[in-house]
């Protein structure tokens, strides 16, 4: 299956009724905390964070959104915070993560990009080890959920493993 058309471009204000809907959809709730609408504006707003519409298909139509935090971090050290597709299983999330990845570590100039997942996600945590991510650790029992508490598994990359699997030709060309 070839990988799909997708795009991010910046979240607008306008954007937030379809970010929220994502978040509040039951097939993403036990896989995300989700935010209130005022941390998004902050988010669109704050010049440390990019938060982005992700579009994909041939009409590149609105298919999920994506954040990333410390933007302008001293210790270029980005974080993607978030990222919800509508539809799993169709390459979206893959294909926007190799594009996230390319704005880190080309635009951004990040030296590492990490994230965490909970470690009940397993078809993100299978993303995100394909992808190249390595497991740097578990948050035991960090986040409270409606179930208790859930574990994070702590997972990133850094700029020379970025370019050497660009070199092996597994990410976007710069």
């Amino acid at each position: 299956m070839a990988a799909p058309r997708v795009r991010l471009r910046p979240t607008m204000q306008s954007d937030l009724a379809f970010v929220l809907s994502l978040e509040q959809d039951a097939r993403n709730l036990p896989y995300i905390t989700p935010w209130e609408r005022t941390q998004h504006e902050a988010a669109i707003r704050f010049p440390d964070f990019r938060h982005f519409i992700i579009e994909s298909g041939d009409g590149l139509d609105a298919a999920g959104f994506l954040i990333l935090i410390g933007c302008r971090s001293r210790h270029q050290s980005l974080e993607l915070k978030r990222m919800v597709v509508q539809q799993q299983g169709a390459g979206t999330g893959r294909a926007a993560l190799r594009v996230a990845k390319k704005i880190a570590f080309d635009e951004l100039q990040a030296h590492r990009l990490w994230l965490d997942v909970k470690t009940h996600n397993t078809r993100a945590r299978s993303l995100y080890d394909s992808e190249g991510f390595v497991v740097e650790g578990v948050l035991r029992e960090s986040v409270r959920t409606d179930q208790g508490f859930a574990s994070l598994t702590v997972m990133s990359m850094l700029d020379r493993e970025f370019a050497q699997r660009r070199a092996e030709t597994l990410e976007l060309p710069a």
